[in-house]
């Protein structure tokens, strides 16, 4: 026998131990060519420390490990610390000799297949209900035995839980809290990994009235103790009396006492088991605060975003409609349940539609990612998605022979989203799964965030992924998105989609001015899942709130009402998935000894072409002998994984004055990321003076370009109402005098066309051919902006009369211009007044005037197509006459709801076919009504508008 390098005997003849380290080799010199530290392979060298390997590189050895031994390693060599431990996971592999086999041969034949439908269908959705609570009740009320999660473990066979059963666990948990002094609203801690255990204590804490506070559990048992110190201060923020979560936390308890001093019981879910009470205690009200969502990783100043059961409610119910979602699709995730994409998007959206959830366990997908793809064919899977990394890891460690057999076609939602998404990377992916049926056009860019609940754009299901092309110099220099038709000056941006029902996007300057389509700046958002701020921390909520809207720290532009995500304002790295903040990295690598304190600058690093983020960090020091550099170097590294569990991808020891700062003395990480991607990392920085010169040249510069800017706009606002004003004036001396009103229309069609271009308003109709010629007519139109009249003047060459709401008739300046121009005014709120109008309508119909009406009543700041009114309509079926739908696009972008800041832009106008009424009665007006809404909604470019 001989010693291993960690101490423990292995005989000496195994050959495992040679082929184990020459596969770490192979792997390191591919991921690392130009390794320097001199770090030997040895049993006992750390993955992490010493040989720099993240989770995404030990993801592509274990697959190279199975691969070359011929066995299936367990999903906890993903938490393997050094090669020695492999071994042993591998000798104790080895004696069984099980073989990976063909894709499917991981998931047991004999399990389940797909048996959420064997107890009948759901139908219908709770949409009535206002909370989580009451969400569940309506699904016990109906199906409690109908399958509603398949947890995926070491088995090949999922756990099963049913709506009663997840209801069962809930109770009992939420009667062991109320014996333990719960009350309503007071926070509970979840730190749990996924299993049953979390799902049945989230739902538990709902349950006793309480708010659950997630926190993303420890990734090796090793680090609990680190672990633990980190997060008291999220706990402390959310003032959590209780804390569940694994068992061997309960021997460190004491070390988070310090930090979080209300903190009075951390118990497991096995020490809450009550017998529950046949009420359920504390039901809370829609307005009751339901989860506190701690960004993740932020652990120097932590925020929690606070939650409502009716904002989550309506996010929800916002991402299935725009989702297409029933209870016939499966949701399959290996999302974490910490983070808002797997807690809300996955399991709380699949809770509330009756759609089976199929759950496997981050830690599952990282170490064998072909599992995901495997189980989407296995039961099915409709819909599912990962962040970037998750796909860039698909295709690192998934070889093309791997997917052979599978049946992908049933995937129709294939969504990425929580970090920058990478064109490249879902390109490689639809190539790599497209033998296996999966279509281009199920992938989904789409972009949120905690404080919208999580989702707030996302395109309607089968469009694929859109780049928009963009000149890369005009970008750079002035923000101004322009198309650009040349790959060598392009530069591409994907197209996250528009907002969903019910919410709005825009983007503003440093001022806080909204800018025109196609201009970069700071994204904002209004919406009914809107947090109401971050919990018990005032100034981070001043931060984000910008009067009605909300910042969400993010840079962008929109480009036909889509959004287009350019880069992040705040300072966060994206990693794996996880938000890293650079603060707390930063002060602890400044307290080693060498390292220059306050000088030290943490960033990342974006690779265009993986879509993958590196963590960089930079750190000066004066220490230049070779061998203490190395020492430092990996001082540095085990400091790196101490606080963020992930290895540093690069790490710079330089020279004093290389970490850029600004003259208060913060650290430019901006700058520094900039001297690092250009190789200038250790210049001599220039003199002080020369720096505030230069700052403060730019900050002129800058402002002079934003006054420029904004003495544009207001010059064009100027120069568009001259016009408007100029029409009007046109009109009034050479149109309204004439005695035909068939002559007036005709002189308002020339001016208003002629206008168009002046204005910069580009005027497409489509389908004119539909108008019936000299027949009279009822043309519906969706109403966006007061432009709409104006648009449709100028676009169709016909006679029409408008309905105009009586105010107008009583009021000098428009009553004359009006009764001119043909208009019916009609009272909108007597009711008996209002139908002697509508007869009046009729008549004019029945007399051969075409009308010209706007269903929706009135319109609205925020896009959507709101409920069509049935006068229209009921006239049309009355009178025999056809309807001509008309769809407008484009005016609430130039002039948004009651604003009077005129933009340019392009506007388009779909006219669709006749609708000939079958019929006189309520039903065919209703069948003319439907008809109309929906080609209208198909053309409208907007969504249909969110009641209550």
């Amino acid at each position: 026998m001989q010693k291993r390098d960690d101490g423990h005997d292995t005989p000496a003849t195994d050959p495992m131990q040679p082929r184990l380290l020459a596969l770490l080799e192979e792997l390191i010199q591919e991921t690392h060519p130009d390794r320097c530290n001199g770090v030997p392979v040895r049993l006992n060298s750390r993955l992490d420390r010493d040989l720099g390997l993240d989770s995404l590189a030990r993801s592509e050895l274990l697959l190279r490990i199975e691969q070359a031994f011929g066995v299936r390693l367990p999903e906890s060599a993903l938490l393997a610390d050094t090669p020695a431990a492999l071994l042993q996971l591998l000798q104790s592999r080895s004696a069984t000799k099980q073989q990976p086999g063909k894709p499917r041969a991981t998931v047991s034949p004999s399990a389940p297949e797909a048996t959420h439908g064997s107890f009948g269908p759901a139908t219908g959705a709770p949409t009535e209900a206002t909370t989580l609570n009451a969400v569940m009740d309506w699904h016990l009320q109906r199906h409690p035995d109908r399958p509603h999660l398949y947890l995926y473990g070491e088995e090949d066979d999922p756990q099963i839980l049913s709506y009663g059963e997840l209801e069962l666990g809930a109770r009992r948990v939420a009667a062991a809290l109320e014996l333990r002094g719960t009350r309503h609203g007071d926070r509970i801690a979840l730190m749990l990994p996924t299993s049953r255990d979390y799902f049945v204590a989230f739902f538990g804490v709902l349950r006793a009235g309480a708010v659950p506070v997630p926190i993303y559990p420890p990734a090796r048992p090793a680090q609990l103790e680190e672990h633990l110190r980190r997060h008291g201060r999220i706990l402390d923020s959310a003032g959590a009396g209780l804390l569940i979560t694994v068992a061997e936390a309960s021997s460190v308890a004491h070390l988070l006492h310090a930090e979080a001093p209300q903190l009075r019981h951390i118990v497991t879910l096995a020490e809450l088991d009550e017998q529950p009470s046949s009420a359920p205690p504390h039901p809370p009200e829609a307005s009751s605060l339901a989860l506190l969502q701690y960004t993740s990783g932020s652990t120097g100043d932590p925020k929690g975003v606070q939650l409502s059961h009716a904002q989550l409610l309506a996010n929800i119910r916002a991402m299935g409609e725009r989702l297409e979602a029933t209870p016939d699709d499966v949701f399959v995730s290996w999302l974490p349940l910490y983070h808002d994409m797997g807690l809300i998007a996955a399991w709380l959206a699949s809770l509330y539609y009756a759609i089976p959830l199929v759950v496997m366990s981050p830690l599952a997908f990282l170490s064998r990612p072909l599992r995901w793809l495997e189980l989407i064919d296995r039961h099915r899977g409709t819909i599912s998605g990962a962040p970037n990394f998750g796909y860039e890891l698909c295709l690192r460690a998934i070889p093309p022979e791997r997917i052979q057999g599978m049946d992908l076609s049933c995937w129709r939602v294939a969504f990425n989203g929580a970090e920058p998404v990478s064109a490249s990377t879902m390109e490689h992916f639809t190539k790599l799964l497209a033998p296996a049926g999966l279509r281009r056009d199920a992938l989904m860019p789409v972009y949120g965030l905690a404080e919208a609940a999580v989702g707030l754009c996302v395109a309607r299901p089968g469009r694929g992924v859109v780049v928009d092309s963009v000149n890369r110099d005009r970008f750079a220099a002035s923000g101004e998105a322009r198309p650009e038709y040349d790959p060598a000056a392009a530069q591409g941006f994907v197209n996250c989609g528009p907002p969903l029902p019910g919410y709005a996007l825009r983007i503003v300057d440093d001022q806080g001015h909204t800018l025109a389509e196609r201009q970069e700046g700071d994204i904002e958002f209004q919406g009914p899942s809107a947090t109401d701020g971050y919990f018990d921390n005032h100034e981070e909520c001043e931060k984000l709130r910008h009067g009605d809207w909300l910042r969400t720290g993010d840079r962008g532009y929109l480009a036909n009402g889509d959004l287009h995500v350019s880069g992040r304002r705040k300072d966060v790295l994206v990693r794996g998935g996880r938000n890293i903040y650079p603060y707390d990295i930063e002060a602890a690598v400044g307290r080693l000894e060498g390292i220059r304190k306050g000088c030290v600058a943490v960033f990342g690093s974006h690779d265009q072409a993986t879509g993958v983020e590196s963590l960089i960090v930079v750190a000066e020091t004066h220490v230049e002998d070779p061998a203490q550099r190395r020492e430092l170097h990996g001082a540095i590294a085990d400091t790196v994984v101490a606080i963020v569990n992930v290895p540093a991808d690069d790490i710079r020891l330089v020279p004093p004055h290389s970490v850029l700062k600004t003259s208060s003395g913060k650290i430019r990480r901006a700058a520094t990321r900039d001297f690092y991607q250009q190789g200038r990392l250790g210049e001599r920085a220039p003199p002080v003076w020369r720096q505030v010169a230069g700052l403060t040249l730019r900050s002129w510069c800058r402002r002079l370009r934003l006054g420029l800017a904004e003495a544009c706009n207001w010059a064009y606002y100027a120069y568009a109402w001259s016009l408007f004003g100029l029409g009007i004036g046109l009109l009034a001396l050479v149109g309204l005098p004439l005695p035909r009103l068939a002559w007036r229309w005709r002189a308002a069609h020339i001016i208003t066309r002629a206008l168009m271009p002046l204005a910069g308003i580009r005027l497409h109709v489509h389908g004119r051919e539909h108008l019936p010629g000299k027949r009279p007519c009822v043309l519906v139109t969706n109403h966006a902006s007061y432009l709409d009249v104006l648009v449709l003047t100028a676009a169709l060459p016909c006679t029409m009369r408008y309905l105009a709401k009586e105010e107008l008739e009583h009021r000098t300046a428009t009553r004359l211009p009006l009764t001119r121009m043909g208009a019916l005014f009609v009272e909108r709120f007597d009711p008996r007044q209002a139908e002697r109008d509508m007869q009046q309508v009729e008549q004019a119909v029945a007399a051969g005037d075409t009308l010209a009406i706007f269903p929706e009543g009135t319109f609205h700041p925020e896009p959507g197509l709101d409920d069509f009114h049935m006068g229209a309509f009921l006239t049309a079926a009355h009178a025999g006459v056809p309807v001509v739908p008309v769809a407008i696009d484009g005016t609430r972008r130039l002039l948004r709801g009651r604003e009077w800041r005129p933009h340019p832009g392009r506007v388009a106008i779909h006219l669709g076919s006749l609708l000939q009424p079958e019929g006189s009665d309520w039903n065919a007006a209703l069948r003319l009504k439907n008809d109309a809404y929906d080609f209208i909604l198909r053309h409208c470019g907007e969504d249909r508008r969110r009641r209550g």
